[in-house]
């Protein structure tokens, strides 16, 4: 079987000055920030749980994740609710994002495996780089950025 030449969408968001990208089929919504409850004795990047529709959603604060500043709540900011299976369970997880941009379709031949130095964020997080312009555009591998391991790991443990 040929590997499929079909192009995927992308939403793609800003944290600081890099853009970033997750497979459109993995976000559930994009909110303004509602009220985030904290969660004491978690990691620094748990910034604490939303109410989704009556269920609590975490929320991650992905610039922390990657060792940058946190998040700073402006007018822009939004949290993206992608959705995560966890042992066979479907759950609802929220990003932290300076900025949602747009939904774009990229090639698979388009995407280029992520360089091992140079970048902002540490490549086992990326599923692979794309042109954009005369930037490139970060891939984001949801499962290796929600693991379980590290959603359930106490501060001492990350």
């Amino acid at each position: 079987m040929a590997p499929s030449s079909e192009k995927k969408q992308y939403l793609t968001f800003c944290l600081g000055e890099e853009l970033f990208a997750l497979e459109s089929s993995l976000v559930l919504e994009v909110l303004e920030v509602p009220a985030i409850t904290r969660i004491p004795r978690v990691p620094e990047f748990l910034v604490g749980v939303i109410n989704l529709r009556g269920n609590a959603a975490t929320v991650v604060d992905v610039r922390r994740k990657f060792g940058m500043e946190p998040t700073r709540h402006t007018r822009d900011t939004c949290v993206i609710v992608v959705e995560r299976d966890f042992e066979g369970e479907r759950l609802a997880v929220g990003l932290l994002a300076d900025s949602v941009r747009e939904v774009m379709e990229i090639a698979p031949q388009d995407v280029l495996s992520p360089p091992e130095m140079g970048l902002s964020v540490d490549a086992a997080y990326l599923s692979g780089v794309a042109r954009n312009g005369e930037d490139f555009l970060l891939l984001l591998d949801a499962h290796r950025l929600l693991s379980l391991e590290e959603l359930a790991a106490r501060p001492d443990q990350v």
